[in-house]
This record gives structure tokens, sequence and C-alpha cells, in this order.
């Protein structure tokens, strides 16, 4: 596998064991080569991932081996990387790495990771997120551009409630939509905003978008994944290495990028170019806190003048307050027919 090896970032020296593992067997991309990627990035990783806690999802031997996610912060993490205690909706707890410099990411390639996923909360405030997170999930027999169409609109409504988002590839074929919010709201006010977003969307656009949850009612539209936002749901980072042949990334865009851009030009070889050349180009997120209150106002007329409360929740969460059945439709047990 070679010997190790040592990268210098920001001042710190981060020892590289088996740099010559083979991660990504089809181009032949190595352990090295993922690292030298993350070094290459760290400044714009950072700024995803700094004083959040963080969630890291390893391939110790590459992307044709075993993986899992990693939680709580490795027992071997070095006392500069701090952690936040962060609570599951199961009321256990786990202290994650929170990271706050740059070493940290390629420390954790070191280990094998290849995505970062980052709550939408900063260490210092673990119940109320501070980034509202929408992901545009292209379903079978949609792709990318349906995705940019959906997109699009989106960015509409945003404007109209006050909001501004950040857009970025997620690395498959799909979209997110990060908006940086004042940390004053619950996982669950903001997972109601996300609601009344997706409600709004499939307004204007219903055979396009869906926010049904459960799959056979969503057909070929993009899905308006409301649950990303609840509590413990993570989004890979901006930045992150997806597990796929070709080594995506996710890559943040401007607005006028979206509809030209194509997943696929972003990867491991590509990204480094890019970021020498026009470095994070989601820099100006942490400048900017929006409120919520008008798209939490658009969920109360939801519910008041049309009856559209909560949505059902992911099956290994507690049951909520208000929530509706989560009976799979086609499950549902029929009412009896009245006798004649």
């Amino acid at each position: 596998m070679g010997d190790a090896v040592e990268l210098e970032v920001a001042g710190r020296t981060v020892r590289l064991s088996s740099p010559d593992k083979v991660f990504f067997p089809e181009h032949g991309y190595t352990k090295l080569d993922v690292a030298r990627y993350y070094q290459a990035v760290a400044p714009g990783l950072l700024r995803a991932l700094r004083d959040r806690p963080t969630t890291l999802q390893r391939y110790p031997d590459g992307i044709t081996g075993e993986w899992f996610y990693q939680k709580r912060a490795p027992k071997s993490m070095p006392d500069w990387i701090p952690t936040a205690h962060i609570t599951f909706p199961s009321g256990r707890s786990a202290d994650e790495m929170a990271p706050t410099e740059e070493a940290a990411v390629v420390w954790a390639a070191q280990y094998g990771t290849l995505v970062f996923h980052p709550w939408p909360v900063r260490r210092t405030d673990v119940d109320h997120p501070d980034e509202f997170r929408i992901d545009l999930d292209p379903q079978p027999g949609t792709d990318y551009d349906d995705a940019v169409r959906a997109a699009g609109e989106l960015r509409a409504v945003l404007d109209e409630y006050g909001l501004r988002g950040w857009p970025k590839t997620s690395g498959g074929r799909g979209l997110h939509v990060f908006v940086p919010i004042q940390p004053r709201w619950t996982f669950t006010q903001v997972r109601r905003a996300a609601i009344a977003v997706g409600r709004e969307l499939e307004r204007r656009m219903p055979e396009q978008v869906t926010i049904k949850w459960w799959k056979e009612e969503r057909g070929e539209r993009i899905f308006v994944d409301y649950n990303q936002t609840a509590r413990d749901r993570t989004i890979a980072s901006a930045y992150s290495v997806r597990p796929r042949p070709h080594a995506p990334v996710s890559a943040p865009l401007r607005w006028e990028e979206v509809g030209a851009a194509r997943p696929q030009d972003f990867d491991i070889t590509t990204m480094p170019a890019r970021f020498a050349e026009f470095g994070d180009v989601h820099a100006d997120m942490d400048d900017h806190a929006f409120s919520l209150e008008p798209l939490l106002e658009l969920a109360r007329r939801d519910e008041h003048d049309h009856g559209l409360g909560d949505l059902p929740y992911p099956p290994e969460y507690p049951k909520m307050p208000g929530e509706p059945s989560r009976v799979q439709p086609s499950r549902a047990r029929k009412p009896r027919s009245s006798a004649s």
C-alpha cells in the first residue's frame, strides 16, 4: 500500500497511511488522491462544516468495500478537533466531531471518509438550525434537468418570501438549496417551513413537483424531501465526494450556472482547478441570516384555510403530535361500505 505520507494543511501535518490503496477502482483513484482533493478544497469544505456536528460516511476499503456512518467522534481523534453533543430522536446522544480547522477534513480522509454530513446547527446551539436545507430529489423517470426547472421556481418562491438560497449539485442527479437562517426556530418548525415551501412549489408545478412522502404516490416528479430537515437528518456537504465510480463531488454553484452545469463535470480531478480559479462560490453564505416567519405564516394559512397540516415522519422517528398516519396508502385499511 506504500509508505505513509505527510500532508501539510494550514499549519498542521496530517499523516496518511496506505496512500496507494485504491478507493475508486474504475479510475484507479487512491486514498491519497482523495486526501489531496480535500487538501485542495479545504477552505470551502471547512466553511460548510465549521462548528457543525458532523457525521462521517466512511469507506475504509474504498467504494467497493463495506461502509458505515461514524456518528460518534472516533477515539483516535486529535484533541485539536472539538466535538458537539447532540441528541437523536430516540433520546440517545453522542459527541460528534465539529471541525474548526482545515486539517480536520484531511484527517478524516485518513480514516476513509468520503462524505461529510454536517448537522444544520452549530455546536454552541444544537437545537436551533441556522441552515434551512431544501432537497430536490429526482424520482425515476426524471433527471437533473427536471431538478433545474424545479430549482428555478423554488428560487422565485424563496425570493417572494424574503429568502435567498445557495444551490449545489447533490453529486448525483439532484440539487440542494441551502438558506442561511437566524437560529431562532426548532427542528420541528424548520421542517414545517420546508413542508410549506414544498406545497407552494407543488401548487405551482403540479405535474413536475411532489411533496408526497410515499413513493407509490410520487410519480415521475421531483420530490421535495421535507424530512431532510428533521432532527438527525443530514445532507452531504458541499465538496463532499460521493461514492460513485467516477468520484463525483457535491458542487456549489452560482444560480446562473445551474442550468448549464452537469453533475458529472464535477469530480475530484476537476473541482480543484475550479476552486483555484473561482474560490468558494458560497463563501458569502455566512454573511446572511434570513427569517423563517414568512414561511411559517404560509404554513399556518395552509392549515387554517386548506386543512393542510403535518406530513409523515420517517419510520424510525417516534410518533409526533399532529402527525398523520404513517401507513402506506396502498396498505391502508379501506372503510367498510355501509349495507344497502
